[in-house]
């Protein structure tokens, strides 16, 4: 549809093009009638028809155009993916069940602390996971350090400790 209209469009331009080249061929003409006394040898002609000639060149160029977008022009289509809207409105539940393959590649301990990230809805303090999974804060850091490596998950400094998060 809008190549169609650019292609009118184009064809009022030629056409408003057109009356200016009469008009001013027409006024050339008379300015040359009185001016030249050599007659229809004066070099002036010439240059009034070379620029008539190249000016309907144009206008012609134009008016081709025009009607090729009219007739043949395609319109491009844009295409855009779109996420369904429900996941959209309401984000990706965070059970075990969804990161069961995950979790088999992993040790028992790995297992046991990424599971209470999981349980704790995707973000815990680095001090509950020590007090959940009653392992020393050594081991725990050293557990999340591996998960963090993976790209698991991240944490975030809070006041004197750190926030635990699941990145999905």
């Amino acid at each position: 549809m809008r190549n169609r209209i650019v292609g009118l469009m184009m064809i009022g331009v030629a056409a408003l093009m057109g009356f200016i080249i009469y008009s001013f061929n027409v006024a050339l003409t008379d300015i040359v009638n009185t001016s030249c006394s050599h007659g229809p040898s004066c070099p002036m002609w010439g240059t009034i028809e070379f620029q008539t000639n190249m000016s309907i060149a144009i206008v012609v160029f134009v008016v081709i155009i025009g009607i090729y977008l009219i007739f043949f022009g395609r319109e491009e289509r844009v295409v855009t993916k779109f996420r369904k809207v429900k996941e959209q409105i309401e984000p990706r539940r965070i059970n075990r069940g969804n990161y069961r393959k995950i979790m088999g590649d992993m040790g028992s301990e790995e297992r046991l602390v990424f599971g209470k990230i999981v349980d704790s809805n995707g973000a815990i303090y680095q001090s509950d996971l020590v007090s959940q999974s009653a392992m020393s804060k050594v081991k725990v850091t050293r557990i999340l350090d591996r998960l963090e490596g993976r790209g698991l998950i991240e944490r975030k400094r809070r006041g004197m400790t750190n926030v635990v998060i699941l990145k999905r």
